[in-house]
């Protein structure tokens, strides 16, 4: 386990702050950061611009600027958002000092980074801080970050790059786009570790609408179901197609992770893995040992695998000191995707009839939505909560967990349609939500949706309009492999569409015509530079438009995951596949919807004859041009490997 923080005597006592800082949206005007206590606490800040004058915010100031969610006994979420009146200076360090003390005490101690988190600052340095970069000139991206898979984290690598590099050459951003945590998927130690920091939170008890488990504080304690939650997940009749589609004799429930053995379930369990995942504050010396009772409920196969994911989420947690320090440093803009939530995640009409029309699926969705509002959604856009309402229904549900109130207020954030976002960058940054407003098939309830419906496309291109470039950031790649996508039409003919994951940009036809069309239109950016990940692997392709001269220049730039890959021979088969059945003599270009586009893959560097996909868990490195066209491509691995992407290369062969 990780090396802990200082706290006050006692055995059970909590360290002061449990994550964060985490730097948010910050523009020359405004800064944002959020953290999460054990306490309620009054704050100060100090902005202290290299060569400028310190900007002081003293707790007065800070009260009016800061929005506390008290979601436990001894947790409290703090977002705070301060716009300035005087603009901050762009290119260069701006150290912060934020201190923070007893919100009831008349005489307060005040207390800095260096009693809370000793590891928070980089060497050579006094305080955290931050550099507002003018243009978006490189950008740091990756999705997928599962504690449990057997391979180093990603964010490692971003923090490496930023120890090695002088601040004034930092990537602008640093873009999640989706898997932030793995809420269908979870180890088991992970889930005992889980449990430990919610028992020392003090959550209020959750009723549960479950036969088998009425409350939440039996699964957080005397009955975890450790590999046994399948047997608890919900089955209707209703949804006999999507509960019990069968392939090679696995069955797939509502939920639909192949690994859901051990699906968070409470409000409670998702708060504790977000604390988990981002900062070792709450990690304690022996989180993930097991009593002699719950080890006994474990059989032979269960306890071998206890044992092996139990070193992975050891050697995952000894890194988080790193992951926080990295969090405070570079602003960092998120979106989910599917496992933030659940596997295949509102893939179908059907899957979403199936899902919300039982209390108890609606309920552990929902639980994973407040989840992301509170630890994602908020730091992206705190001027679209500024009101308070959502926060207060939010507070409300930790308050009496299970009420009427708590239902209702998922029923609200299930029709919330403003996670999307945009942030006035050079280029701008524009994120999508792919997974809330899709557009549903008007042929068949089990067929895939479409990504994002008509409305949510025109909403798009009136915000593309009037810019020369931009930045996009799309879960899933709107440019993806052709065979794979092949595939997954096959699997959706046969009507099995949850078999493979059908959800790609080009399996609704609805919405593959929206987005050319949305391509094809005069007022276009010249330059699209797409971001994606989803996918457990990494690609570059360039995109050009069938009898456009002068039509957009459009680069697919996919980064996955930053700690999860694809099974490796697999991979390697369907890329071969993929180079030999979709070459670009092949008629079967002409029996996709990307018949009137031509794509360029550009290979890694390190790759074998052919090879177009890198399979290396890590985070993307992608630096701009200045007319926003992308200059170089990597994938940085966690132990410095550097693989670049060859997007110069004068012989890249059209698909």
């Amino acid at each position: 386990m990780p090396q802990q923080t200082s706290r006050p005597s006692g055995a059970d006592s909590l360290p002061l702050v449990l994550a964060g800082p985490i730097l948010r949206a910050v523009t020359p005007d405004s800064i944002t950061l959020w953290l999460a206590t054990s306490n309620p606490v009054q704050l100060q800040l100090n902005l202290n611009p290299d060569g400028g004058t310190v900007r002081h915010f003293d707790p007065a100031q800070m009260q009016q600027h800061c929005q506390t969610i008290r979601c436990a006994g001894k947790l409290f979420l703090q977002l705070i958002h301060i716009p300035l009146a005087q603009s901050l200076p762009a290119s260069c360090w701006i150290a912060y000092d934020l201190q923070l003390a007893d919100q009831l005490s008349k005489s307060p101690v005040w207390l800095g980074w260096q009693h809370w988190a000793p590891d928070l600052v980089y060497p050579g340095r006094d305080n955290p801080g931050f550099v507002i970069q003018p243009k978006l000139q490189s950008l740091l991206h990756g999705s997928c970050r599962k504690p449990h898979f057997n391979a180093e984290d990603g964010l490692l690598a971003a923090d490496l790059h930023l120890q090695q590099a002088s601040a004034e050459q930092w990537p602008a951003l640093l873009l999640l786009s989706g898997d932030q945590i793995y809420a269908d998927d979870v180890a088991a130690p992970m889930l005992r570790a889980i449990h430990q920091l919610i028992n020392r939170l003090e959550f209020s008890d959750e009723s549960l609408p479950c036969a088998t488990v009425s409350q939440a504080a039996e699964l957080h304690q005397s009955k975890p179901h450790f590999f046994r939650r399948d047997t608890l997940l919900p089955k209707t009749e209703a949804g006999k197609a999507v509960l019990s589609q069968v392939f090679k004799g696995a069955k797939k429930p509502v939920f639909t992770s192949d690994h859901a053995r051990n699906h968070l379930i409470s409000l409670a369990e998702v708060m504790a893995m977000y604390l988990l995942v981002w900062s070792p504050a709450g990690w304690q010396a022996e989180a993930t040992e097991l009593s002699d009772e719950l080890a006994a409920d474990l059989n032979e196969h269960e306890r071998q695998q206890y044992d092996e994911q139990q070193v992975i989420i050891s050697n995952f947690a000894n890194g988080l000191g790193k992951v926080r320090r990295l969090l405070a440093h570079l602003p960092s803009a998120m979106i989910f995707d599917d496992h933030d939530v659940t596997d295949d995640w509102n893939l179908s009409a059907e899957w979403e009839q199936t899902a919300y029309n039982h209390d108890f699926s609606r309920r552990i969705i929902g639980n994973a939505l407040i989840g992301y509002l509170l630890c994602q959604g908020w730091g992206n856009t705190p001027e679209r909560f500024g009101n308070g309402q959502l926060l207060q229904q939010a507070e409300q549900a930790f308050t009496d967990s299970g009420s009427a109130q708590h239902q209702q207020f998922i029923t609200e954030l299930l029709r919330f349609e403003q996670w999307q976002y945009q942030w006035p960058t050079s280029p701008p940054l524009l994120v999508l939500d792919t997974r809330t407003r899709r557009w549903r098939s008007e042929v068949a309830l089990d067929n895939p949706s479409g990504l994002l419906d008509w409305e949510a496309i025109t909403e798009l291109q009136q915000n593309l309009i009037g810019h020369d470039a931009v930045v996009m950031v799309s879960p899933a790649p709107v440019f993806g492999v052709k065979l794979i996508e092949g595939i997954q039409r096959l699997f959706t003919l046969l009507g099995k569409p949850l078999m493979v994951d059908a959800e790609n940009w080009m399996a609704h036809r609805g919405t593959a015509y929206a987005l050319m069309n949305l391509f094809r239109h005069p007022k276009t950016p010249k330059h699209f530079v797409i971001l994606s990940g989803d996918v457990h692997y990494s690609f570059v392709y360039e995109v050009n438009l069938r009898g456009h001269q002068h039509g957009p220049d459009i680069w697919q730039i996919t980064s996955s995951g930053l700690k999860n890959e694809f099974p490796g021979r697999l991979l390697d088969v369907l890329d071969r596949l993929n180079r030999w059945l979709y070459s670009p003599r092949s008629p079967l270009n002409w029996l996709t919807k990307r018949r009137s586009m031509r794509v360029v893959p550009h290979k890694p560097d390190n790759a074998k004859a052919g090879e177009r996909l890198l399979n290396m868990a890590g985070i993307g490195l992608v630096e701009l041009n200045t007319d926003g066209s992308p200059k170089r491509v990597m994938q940085l691995g966690s132990k410095g490997q550097v693989v670049a992407f060859n997007i110069s290369e004068d012989d890249a062969r059209w698909e």
